[in-house]
């Protein structure tokens, strides 16, 4: 199996660093070789958060260049069109279409970037409106878990795998939401795209 690069971003609070350790532990569930690469600038305010998964038979780096990711999952919109040019031709474009106001357009410094939404779609970008589903599973904290759902219908891990490592990896009482989030997740991206 060649090395496939997954890259998760958000901002800080959306649970990006959750998902990435949910995926590295399937993986490595899996048996593969896995190296996990975190960045969390300022997540505790609000800021950029990024995560690089990679697995395979052997991994030598746990980050990559531009234009060389395999999936791109991004939590939120203007990190999806920040981290654009990290996917590789033909990858795989997961966005929660939901937008958080950067600092700049909180203030009123700078406007809201707009077009986004066109300019992703034409990337190929598939839509899940995580934030929506997770409310339907009953928890609205879990749309990171959505978005790994979405995510997983893409990977070579088998669904039982996903559910056993997320229920071992959340908090005991959050499994049974996080587990209904998962499986809306994996049909919003069967069925291409939810909201």
């Amino acid at each position: 199996m060649r090395t496939t690069s997954v890259l998760l971003v958000g901002v800080g609070g959306q649970g990006t660093i959750l998902a990435g350790d949910v995926l590295a532990k399937v993986a490595a569930a899996a048996g593969l070789d896995v190296k996990l690469s975190e960045v969390h600038g300022m997540s505790q305010r609000g800021g950029s958060v990024d995560t690089m998964v990679r697995f395979g038979e052997r991994v030598f780096s746990p980050v990559v260049s531009s234009g060389e990711v395999d999936h791109l999952v991004a939590f939120e919109i203007t990190e999806a069109a920040r981290w654009l040019a990290y996917l590789r031709p033909g990858g795989r474009l997961l966005v929660d279409p939901r937008m958080i106001a950067p600092l700049p357009v909180l203030t009123g410094a700078l406007p809201a970037p707009a077009g986004l939404e066109a300019a992703l779609e034409a990337e190929g970008a598939l839509f899940v409106d995580a934030g929506k589903i997770a409310c339907r599973a009953g928890s609205p904290r879990s749309a990171n878990v959505v978005l790994l759902g979405a995510l997983s219908v893409g990977l070579p891990f088998s669904a039982s795998v996903w559910r056993e490592v997320i229920a071992a990896r959340v908090p005991p009482k959050t499994v049974d939401a996080n587990l209904a989030a998962f499986e809306l997740g994996r049909r919003a991206a069967g069925e291409g795209g939810a909201a």
